[in-house]
């Protein structure tokens, strides 16, 4: 395998979990993959910025066992029709906690799925109603 320098990091921050799964520029080849469910045993913490940032500090170290020193960060929320258009708490920290694993950040970039046209919403005639 050729020492590789530079590397994308794939950050799906859900309210419920946080993913963090870093590859080489291709997308082909995993060099680490950690999420938030790993980082804490109560399943109500998976999505916090603690987890997230643990889950970030643990898949910098992998990354950086094999050559990556720079990072293009790549943000998604769930999206789609139903999911929330924003990510989760735990985005930020993961971020953070890389800068200060000792990565350098070159780009971020928010690839979350927006939906145009497609199925029908959810909810029904009247909407979602409390």
């Amino acid at each position: 395998m050729a020492k590789t320098r530079a590397a994308v990091v794939n950050i799906f921050a859900s309210y419920n979990n946080t993913i963090i799964h870093i590859t080489d520029l291709t997308g082909a080849e995993t060099l680490a993959l950690t999420s938030g469910g790993q980082m804490v045993r109560a399943d109500r913490l998976e999505g916090s910025p603690t987890a997230a940032m643990l889950a970030a500090k643990r898949a910098a170290e992998a990354a950086k066992d094999k050559g990556i020193t720079e990072l293009f960060v790549k943000i998604r929320a769930p999206g789609g029709h139903n999911g929330a258009h924003y990510p989760g708490p735990g985005a930020q920290p993961a971020i953070r906690a890389l800068t200060r694993a000792g990565l350098r950040i070159r780009n971020i970039e928010d690839v979350t799925p927006i939906p145009h046209g497609g199925c029908r919403k959810k909810g029904g005639r009247r909407g979602r109603r409390p």
